[in-house]
């Protein structure tokens, strides 16, 4: 089985309320050692002969699940066999789980606080580690979504019925893009207009910062 896969069925056995966990690959070739240490080195591993040590964060700072899944792909491209193994995790309290939601979830609860006759709004995403970035804006792409200064956040448009922004259900899909990585992180409704009625026009403009938006 591929180090990834192996990873994939470890993380379906966790707890629903991990935070931490502790892994240890054991590569099989002692010559392959030095390039996957060297693969895996944004996660910051420790290496004690064939044994390659390294945690994977799914709260609070350290690899993020997202980093760790495509380093161990680079691993796997890298035709490096070894053996994954869980030695050890930590758990959250059950109210902080209770915290923790999903983009879609959060998504759907923002939408749900709107006025029933909302017809545009103004979202942000906001991601909780610089690792996601990149792989984010890829997943978001069809909400044509525009970074924030430099924070790690990015913001987009959404029309209910008509005009510019993107559809609910499509902002949905990439919102559920992102939970299906692991991205970690926020989306909330900034700005929301009711009943708006362009003539010849795409909608409502907003100015941001002196900018429109």
């Amino acid at each position: 089985m591929s180090v990834v896969g192996q990873w994939q069925e470890i993380e379906q056995g966790l707890p629903e309320r991990w935070t931490d966990a502790r892994l240890r690959l054991t590569v099989t070739d002692a010559g392959d050692c030095d390039r996957a240490a060297s693969l895996l080195g944004p996660a910051i591993p420790g290496r004690r002969g064939k044994v390659i040590s390294f945690h994977v964060a799914r709260r609070g700072p350290g690899p993020s699940e997202g980093l760790v899944r495509r380093l161990l792909e680079r691993v796997d491209r890298g035709k490096i066999d070894g053996t994954l193994e869980l030695v050890g995790m930590d758990e959250a309290a059950e109210a902080a789980v209770e915290e923790r939601r999903s983009f879609a979830a959060a998504w759907d609860a923002a939408l749900a606080a709107l006025p029933e006759d909302w017809s545009d709004l103004y979202a942000e995403v906001e991601l909780f580690s610089s690792d996601y970035l990149d792989r984010a804006a890829l997943l978001l792409a069809p909400v044509n979504p525009a970074r924030v200064g430099g924070r790690l956040a990015f913001r987009f448009r959404a029309a209910r019925r008509f005009g510019y922004g993107v559809s609910t259900e499509m902002g949905r899909r990439c919102l559920e893009r992102l939970d299906a990585e692991g991205t970690r992180g926020t989306v909330r409704v900034l700005w929301a207009l009711s009943d708006t009625k362009p003539v010849q026009t795409q909608g409502p403009v907003w100015y941001a910062g002196g900018k429109s938006v």
